[in-house]
């Protein structure tokens, strides 16, 4: 039996959007680049409403060990092919250090 460590480092990508068609997309993201994450549904309540969405989940795989700033760019990059892809104006990605927002709204 092989077991392997490596630094513990998850990333997560927030978005309200189609949990089928995210997951489409992330399947698609991770043949080409040759990655593995979790997609998981998820809804956001907010001050007057409430949205369907989903959180996909990176983190550093022992077999593949990656720096976190390889994570998180890696994050970013399907967080805005996911942002184009399902039509959404906003992302967040959420690493331990800090939480980035990604916004293309005008304001």
């Amino acid at each position: 039996m092989k077991i392997e460590r490596a630094p513990s480092f998850s990333v997560q990508i927030c978005m309200a959007g189609n949990y089928d068609d995210a997951q489409r997309i992330c399947r698609q993201f991770c043949f080409e680049v040759g990655y593995c994450v979790t997609v998981t549904r998820t809804e956001y309540v907010y001050t007057g409403g409430q949205e369907s969405g989903f959180i996909v989940g990176l983190i550093n795989y022992p077999r593949f060990p990656k720096a976190p700033s390889e994570i998180t760019d890696t994050a970013e990059q399907l967080g805005m092919r996911l942002m184009e892809g399902l039509c959404q104006q906003s992302f967040c990605i959420v690493t331990p250090a800090d939480t980035i927002w990604f916004s293309r709204r005008p304001e």
